[in-house]
This record gives structure tokens, sequence and C-alpha cells, in this order.
């Protein structure tokens, strides 16, 4: 982040809080953002099902995801989101095909998530919660707020209720991935996407709306 960047967000935002609700809602992408996650799981589970062919499926999902970021780039508007959604439906497209079981499509996302989720346990675990870093990219300085035992708190908090999605995915998908269920992996995979993120930063929003820590202290 630039010192202009520190700067405007300083004149924004008052509080820890208000900067990392700004943050937050800046990361969910808003509700296109969430489509734009969707629709490509959506395409590839509605031609399985229809066709029950591993092809087929494979080349609607990733069309889909192309015409989205094609839209994006007429409309000259920023493609991070559909990128994203892109990168993971092509490695899940490279997995399912190097296997031929439609189930391996949702393999990187299980692993994805259970990987993000051990990430995120070890730094509460180590007292060093991820979400204080978020915290160090709007103050300018990485680690000064974790010289504030409270802060360390609140961000640890912050950090379970950003980790939990991942680790309900997890629970979820595993065992149906176990079982070959193809169909309703897509369905939890679409139910368990966006709409429980949005509850975990729902949560996290909520947590921080019931606090006031000035921003000043966090960066000096």
């Amino acid at each position: 982040m630039s010192a202009a960047d520190v700067t405007a967000t300083h004149d924004a935002h008052d509080t820890v809080e208000a900067a990392l609700r700004a943050q937050l809602g800046r990361a969910l992408g808003g509700a296109r953002g969430i489509v734009e996650a969707a629709v490509p799981t959506i395409a590839f589970t509605v031609m399985w099902v229809t066709t029950n062919q591993l092809k087929p499926s494979l080349i609607v999902s990733v069309a889909a995801a192309v015409v989205l970021l094609l839209v994006r780039l007429l409309q000259r508007s920023t493609p991070q989101f559909v990128i994203n959604s892109l990168v993971g439906i092509a490695v899940g497209a490279f997995f399912a095909t190097r296997s031929g079981d439609a189930k391996d499509y949702f393999l990187p996302g299980i692993l994805y998530n259970a990987a993000y989720a051990g990430a995120m346990l070890v730094s509460i675990v180590t007292r060093w919660p991820v979400v204080g870093f978020l915290i160090g990219s709007v103050t300018g300085d990485p680690t000064a707020w974790h010289k504030d035992p409270g802060m360390v708190r609140l961000c640890s908090k912050l950090t379970w209720l950003l980790m939990l999605p991942c680790l309900i995915r997890v629970l979820v998908q595993l065992p149906l991935y176990m079982f070959d269920q193809v169909v309703t992996l897509g369905v939890t995979k679409i139910a368990l996407g966006w709409p429980l993120q949005v509850a975990g930063l729902a949560a996290m929003v909520w947590v921080l709306a019931r606090g006031r820590t000035p921003l000043q202290s966090t960066a000096g």
C-alpha cells in the first residue's frame, strides 16, 4: 500500500474497526463478484446432471468463466474476481481431466480450504493472526498492531471467524468427495461458497461494529 493510500485511509476512517470493515467490503467483490464466482460451478453441475459426461461439463464451465471475463474486459472493469474463479476452475478441470473422474473437479477447492484453514489456525496459535496484517496494510506498519495485546485478541477472534467457512467446507465436502457424490458436491460448493463467506464476514463486521479503536494508536 502506498503512502497516499495510507493517508486516504486515515482520512476516511478514524478507527481500526471502520478501516477493516472497508477492507473486508473490498475483498468481497460485491454482488457481482458473488455471482461470477458461482456461475461456472452452476454450469458444471447442471451439465453433469444433464449429460453425466465429464468433458462437456468442463467445457461449459470454463466457457462460462471466459465469457464473464470478456464482459469484464469489454466494460473496462476489474477482472480480479473472474480471474480468481477462472484459475480455480482451470485447476479443477486439470485434476478431473487427468483422473477422468468428475469428483476431482472439486478436489482443488477442498485442498485449498484445508490449507487456508490450517494456515490461519497456525497464525492464531502463534499469536500472529492473519487479520492483524490487514490492519498493517491499512496503517502502513505491518507489525505495530502486535504490540497491543488487546489488538492481538481482537485479530485472533476475527481470524477464527474468517477460518470457520473454510473449515466447514472441508468437513462437509470431503466426505461427499470420498463417497463420489458429484451432484451434491456441486450444490454444496455453491451453498457453502459466497453465502457462507458473506455470513462469516457479516459476523466479523458485527464484532468490529462493537469497538472503536483509534487508528492512530495502531499506526504509532
